[in-house]
């Protein structure tokens, strides 16, 4: 009888061979590695504004060179996916529309991607663009700012919960991250207010995201803060406790295009001193059964 495998679980790198993208890579490695996924590196080529950083002679045509460090960073990491593969693609057009379209083609359950580099990538992460692949993206997207290289092995998972009810929806997907790494998650209960009602719902979340945390074999701990200014307070947090990771929903604003974030989670993405994981709001989100 044929025994048919079901298919590997993919992430998605986003690549412009600058420092940046190659931290997010290698963060990228670490989970999964951890998770046994297949890794999928994308470069995507903008006729209109690439600008190259590739320094190599070997080649004066760019998709040849983009080729070649394709080959070298395969070569230099795939040791460190024994159980999985790591390839590349290139695509053509507006970068964050093509990392998108290759995260739905690709069924992805993540994207990894650096939110300043150079060269093809500049278009997409500097200002406003980068609000488009975190909102865009039919998966949940880890950023990694420039110049921010943090413990890749997960051990401190900071995940912030508000009056809202789509606040809860990031818990399983935390969940699952802090299992692979045997994380402990430090649920905050972040209030900004005074009104007893309100206060009294975050305080529910997070005794109810604690109860999942431990239903689900994950150390955890909840902690009360005051905050005048989310963002500033929960990222604050995320320094002073030497967390690797900050859990959020994407904290979308209701507009026509629906690609753009709210201000706490823009505040986040740009500013935050650790990777940020954002996850939309109103999804179902399944746990992946690890």
């Amino acid at each position: 009888m044929t025994v048919i495998q079901p298919a590997m679980k993919t992430i998605i790198s986003a690549i412009d061979f600058s420092d940046c993208s190659i931290n997010a890579l290698e963060h990228a490695i670490s989970i999964a590695a951890k998770s046994e996924s297949n890794l999928l590196m994308l470069w995507v080529n903008n006729p209109n504004t690439t600008k190259t950083i590739l320094s190599s002679d070997l080649s004066d045509d760019l998709l040849e060179e983009v080729e070649h460090q394709f080959t070298r960073l395969i070569n230099k990491y795939e040791k460190d996916l024994p159980k999985s593969r790591i390839d590349y693609i290139i695509r053509e057009g507006k970068v964050y529309r093509e990392v998108v379209n290759q995260a739905k083609e690709s069924d992805a359950w993540l994207i990894v991607a650096g939110t300043h580099g150079s060269s093809g990538f500049e278009e997409l992460w500097i200002g406003s663009n980068a609000n488009r692949i975190v909102s865009a993206a039919p998966c949940p997207v880890i950023t990694i700012r420039a110049g921010i290289h943090v413990e890749r092995e997960l051990k401190k998972i900071v995940l912030p919960m508000d009056s809202t009810m789509e606040t809860r929806q990031k818990v399983p997907f935390t969940a699952d991250l802090a299992k692979m790494f045997d994380a402990e998650v430090h649920i905050l209960a972040v209030y900004t207010t005074n009104i007893e009602n309100v206060r009294g719902t975050v305080m529910s979340y997070a005794k109810q995201s604690a109860k999942y945390l431990k239903e689900h074999g994950v150390k955890h701990f909840i902690v009360e803060l005051e905050a005048d200014n989310i963002a500033t307070t929960i990222m604050e947090y995320a320094k002073q406790s030497d967390a690797n990771l900050l859990s959020i929903m994407t904290e979308q604003e209701k507009s026509a295009s629906n690609l753009w974030l709210g201000p706490y989670a823009q505040q986040m993405v740009h500013h935050s001193p650790i990777p940020v994981l954002s996850i939309h709001p109103k999804e179902i989100l399944i746990s992946m059964g690890y």
